[in-house]
This record gives structure tokens, C-alpha cells and sequence, in this order.
């Protein structure tokens, strides 16, 4: 009795072992797409059509002609209106970087990170040395304000579907509220299960 119960437990190791999890690591522009939701590559398509369409147009060119410097861009809200969990971070950060590194737009941080650092300014008034205490009002006011929407649309017919996504980014003077910029980036995917 011990010997047979011995013998399944050891079938059921040898069984289980091989059902464990692997992974493997992949290059970033690998396109894997399990679901058919949004996904990584969704979100580099999207950021790299933006980035290239936004810096190639007359709106930036306008304004250092206009006012002799580089225009500052605040990062707004992206309005995820999908029924998916769409984080636009992760498209937002990429046209931050590229603003930045590109040396022709300044960027201004906004909403939670830019409340720590009013905070870390306040307390350096009560703890930091003067030499080091950071003044209040020199925060650079934004130029422009990036601000879009995630939209989708499902057609589904039994086991098929079409999934359409479409990401619409606006850039906004801050004090005129004119539209100098807009970009959209449309992905279709087709699913079948």
C-alpha cells in the first residue's frame, strides 16, 4: 500500500513539473498580441506616430518665430473611453521624452508630481539653508497643454471580431485656447477564436 502510494506521488511530481510556467525575454518591437485588447505594441504605435507627426508641424516652428523661444508643453488629461483598462502614461511619457529630447520643447511637470514638488519647496522654507532653499513663484507656466482621448469601436459577429482603437491628441495654447496641433493614430485589429 505504502509502495503504490509512493509511486502516484512521485507520478504526480513528474506529471506537474512539466506544467510549470516558462518565460523567455523578447525584443521590445516584437509584436505579440494574445488577447487582441490594447497592448505594448498598441501603445509604441501610438506614441511613435505621435511623436513624429507632432515635432514635423508649423505649430513649433510658429512659435519660436514668433516669440524667440522654445514652447513649454504641460501634459493634460487623456481620457481613456474605451471599456478597457488603458493606462496613457505610457504613451504620454514617450512624447514627453521625445519633446525633450528633441531640444525644441520644454516640459513642465502636472497634476500629483508637480503637488510634490510644491510641497518639497514648502518644506524647504521651514529646513533648507537659504543658500539651498528653493523660492516660491518661479514655476515656468505652460505654453501649450497636450490633452486626447482614447476611443474604441467592437464589431463582433460569434467567435470574430473587429477591434478599432482611436487615439486623438490635441495641443492647446494655454492662453488663447487655439488648437495648434492635432494628431490621431487608428489601430484595427482582427480576431478570430
Amino acid at each position: 500500500m505504502k509502495r503504490k502510494l509512493a509511486l502516484v506521488v512521485a507520478l504526480a511530481v513528474l506529471a506537474f513539473s512539466g506544467c510549470g510556467r516558462r518565460v523567455e525575454r523578447v525584443g521590445l518591437t516584437e509584436e505579440i498580441d494574445l488577447s487582441g485588447r490594447w497592448n505594448d505594441t498598441d501603445s509604441r504605435l501610438v506614441s511613435e506616430e505621435m511623436i513624429s507627426d507632432c515635432l514635423s508641424r508649423p505649430w513649433l516652428e510658429n512659435h519660436i518665430t514668433e516669440t524667440g523661444e522654445n514652447p513649454t508643453v504641460i501634459v493634460g488629461t487623456v481620457i481613456n473611453r474605451t471599456d478597457e483598462h488603458i493606462i496613457s502614461e505610457t504613451f504620454t511619457k514617450d512624447l514627453e521624452r521625445a519633446f525633450i529630447n528633441s531640444g525644441k520643447v520644454n516640459v513642465v511637470t502636472s497634476g500629483e508630481a508637480r503637488e510634490e514638488i510644491r510641497r518639497e519647496r514648502e518644506d524647504m522654507q521651514r529646513h533648507a539653508s537659504e543658500e539651498t532653499m528653493r523660492r516660491f513663484m518661479q514655476e515656468e507656466g505652460a505654453d501649450y497643454m497636450l490633452q486626447g482621448t482614447v476611443n474604441d469601436i467592437i464589431d463582433q459577429e460569434g467567435r470574430r471580431s473587429v477591434r478599432y482603437y482611436q487615439v486623438n491628441l490635441e495641443l492647446v495654447n494655454t492662453e488663447t485656447n487655439r488648437k495648434v496641433w492635432i494628431g490621431d493614430k487608428s489601430i484595427r485589429k482582427y480576431i478570430r477564436e
